[in-house]
């Protein structure tokens, strides 16, 4: 094979130097064949490629893996393995070969596809602190047996490249607002730009350019964390492209084969893990001596601190029902039954729901997800069984309601009395007052006397709640006494005979004071 330098040698000797071609081919030790195909092309360089490649330890080994690569397209999309993780696989059957024979195998075997070819695009570049990159995407997870479709959060920085990944059972603006509050958490800190596509829950209306108007609760998140929102071109995702690309590497790397989890909190610690410790392992595309977390640890004093935790709720009004319900999102959550009648405002944060009525919280529960669910609080409806104490036996509510153990042992005690579902309304009424702690501690001294009546109980609350005796005063040394009375009938009984035969001679008043004075001795 002809070298560039020995094709230059040629030229000279021939362009510059007019030798003849048999004294090149003499002097460089070349056929004249050569010498004259370097002089009649005016090439500086000639390259060879072989139209076959030889794969000589790959032989046995191109059925495996036609059929890998085969079976790989027929998968959904996101299910697919890339061809790194198919070598793996490859050289776990026992393929001794070079990655570089199964990618030209592989090249070649999507040409054959009449595979397109890639479009190029503009490299980009973030100073440390500049910007981040927000993307979502859907991963088919097991949730407790159970085949789940899961809303992933993505979050990366661009200049360090380092990710935050949560996954949610919704894609609506709470679950935005609180990927963002634990991604900045995660980070300790957050950039000043933030780069979007056009996600409804933050754009609502596209306008020409880069113009747009963004939502109002989401701007109100941008302002907290003092972030600028920058949407990008419709169908140019190679604007957030480092998100884009990373939505892939996380479902290659982290959901696939499907993950399998307990609960959506379990998983959710198991990817916050990963992304550190994938961190830690992995180099930095640019800066190749280092890793993702040694120049992400780097960055974060260019960072802005993080604020704190941002309200972020999805604010919706209702009416409440004369079952004391508000229904949202294809479910009913209760309030306080003083609410009915009146409208409410629901306050759905990304874990919990919260109802208000007038700016005062008459509902707060954990959020169910799913259709048909009904969440009862069975304190809501104390105040209903004063009027209505039957309702404590078989009301929904109640139902599985599991009390403090001094007050469900007072409970099972009173099930055999007449009244006792309400004498037990009395006693759930006094924690509306009191307190649970209050009533738990009567109920437990109740019991210790063997009594569990409600009467007995109202009176140890009304006990507690009177203040203690004050102090018995000292009597000072001059007003004591120095010698005790002495206790003399005989003075009471002259007293009655002195009385009786005032009132029989009918002078009574004067005579009766007389024989009190003498009595007492005055």
């Amino acid at each position: 094979m002809l070298i560039v330098e020995t094709i230059a040698k040629i030229r000279r000797l021939s362009r510059v130097q007019g030798k003849s071609i048999k004294a090149i081919c003499r002097e460089l030790k070349v056929s004249r064949k050569v010498v004259r195909k370097v002089l009649r092309s005016d090439e500086t360089e000639f390259r060879y490629e072989r139209k076959h490649q030889p794969y000589p330890r790959m032989g046995a080994w191109r059925e495996e893996l036609d059929r890998m690569l085969t079976t790989n397209v027929a998968k959904p999309r996101r299910e697919r393995l890339t061809l790194i993780r198919i070598f793996e696989e490859l050289r776990d059957l026992g393929y001794e070969g070079s990655y570089s024979s199964v990618w030209r195998h592989a090249q070649a075997w999507e040409r054959e596809r009449g595979s397109a070819a890639a479009d190029a695009y503009i490299p980009l570049s973030f100073a440390p602190g500049e910007a981040y990159q927000f993307d979502w995407s859907h991963e088919i997870v097991v949730l407790d047996g159970v085949t789940t479709t899961v809303k992933v959060a993505h979050m990366r920085l661009c200049h360090s490249r380092m990710f935050f990944v949560r996954a949610y059972p919704r894609e609506s603006q709470e679950m935005v607002f609180d990927a963002h509050d634990r991604a900045f958490a995660f980070f300790r800190g957050t950039c000043t730009r933030g780069i979007y596509d056009n996600m409804k829950t933050a754009v609502d209306a596209i306008f020409i350019g880069r113009d747009r108007r963004y939502n109002r609760r989401f701007l109100q998140m941008c302002g907290h964390y003092l972030v600028e929102p920058e949407a990008c071109t419709p169908a140019a995702g190679w604007e957030k492209g480092q998100v884009e690309n990373h939505v892939g590497l996380v479902r290659e790397r982290f959901f696939t084969p499907r993950l399998r989890f307990k609960s959506l909190e379990d998983m959710n610690g198991w990817l916050a893990d990963k992304c550190v410790s994938w961190a830690k392992a992995r180099r930095h595309p640019e800066q190749g001596e280092r890793t993702i977390w040694d120049v992400f640890e780097e960055e974060r004093s260019s960072l802005i601190p993080y604020a704190g935790r941002f309200d972020g709720f999805h604010s919706v009004p209702a009416s409440v029902s004369k079952t004391c319900t508000v229904r949202f999102d294809n479910n009913k959550y209760s309030v306080l039954s003083s609410t009915v009648g009146r409208p409410v405002e629901v306050h759905a944060y990304a874990d919990r729901i919260v109802i208000r009525q007038d700016g005062v919280v008459v509902g707060n529960h954990a959020r169910a997800f799913g259709r048909g669910k009904v969440i009862y609080d069975p304190w809501h409806y104390v105040p209903v069984l004063a009027r209505k104490p039957g309702g404590l036996r078989n009301g929904a509510p109640f139902r599985g309601w599991v009390l403090p153990s001094a007050m469900e042992k007072i409970r099972r005690k009173l099930q055999a009395a007449d009244d006792g579902d309400r004498q037990m309304v009395k006693i759930l009424t006094c924690v509306l007052t009191d307190g649970i702690s209050a009533v738990e501690a009567a109920c437990q001294e109740a019991l210790d006397q063997c009594v569990s009546s409600a009467d007995m109980i109202l009176n140890i609350l009304a006990r507690s709640r009177d203040p203690a005796p004050g102090e018995i005063l000292s009597i000072p040394q001059a007003l004591k006494l120095a010698q005790e009375p002495i206790a003399d009938c005989a003075r009471y009984d002259s007293l009655r005979r002195t009385s009786n035969h005032a009132t029989h001679r009918g002078s009574g008043l004067d005579g009766s004071a007389e024989a009190l004075r003498d009595a007492v001795g005055l």
